[in-house]
């Protein structure tokens, strides 16, 4: 049982320095930040939503509520497979999770691209979400901004975007 437990234990670590040294640091979003970054997305109906760096999905999971389609993406297994658990128990069918990273991906299919970044990032994701996304896409950063973008609306941390 110690060994098991160890075991486990190890897995953790070796996730969350994995993703500490290869993405960010996995920060909750609490609720009204959800809310905030809904709102100020102006979702509509055919809406396609990405959330870069999903962590536990919760921001996947509020836009799919609305029923639109979501995905996620995030590097943390662990991460992911509470995503799975909580869309599981919520029946959603509009939201997906995918254990990868977003520099993987391209972007040129979504209308709505969410992040929660973190400072050293930023100028990267600018560069990649300007090759990729199509014009009129908005983009919702928390807590950092991009660095030459115009930031169009802003509310306690969550910058709204238009490319």
């Amino acid at each position: 049982m110690v060994n098991f437990i160890a075991l486990v234990f190890f897995i953790i670590l070796v996730t969350v320095l994995y993703t500490v040294f290869y993405g960010a640091p996995f920060v909750v979003t609490d609720r009204k930040t959800v809310k905030r970054v809904v709102e100020l997305s102006g979702v509509e109906k055919g809406d396609k939503v990405v959330d870069l760096g999903s962590g536990d999905g919760r921001i996947v999971i509020a836009f799919a509520k609305l029923g639109v389609e979501a995905h996620g993406y995030e590097i943390n297994p662990l991460l992911v497979l509470l995503s799975l658990i909580k869309l599981r128990a919520l029946n959603l069918k509009k939201a997906r999770f995918y254990l990868s990273s977003f520099w993987k991906i391209n972007l040129t299919e979504y209308d709505i691209v969410v992040v929660y970044g973190i400072s050293y990032i930023m100028t990267k994701l600018e560069d990649k979400l300007e090759k990729e996304l199509k014009k009129g896409t908005k983009v919702i950063t928390h807590a950092y901004k991009l660095p030459t973008w115009k930031i169009q609306k802003s509310e306690k941390g969550v910058f709204f975007y238009v490319k």
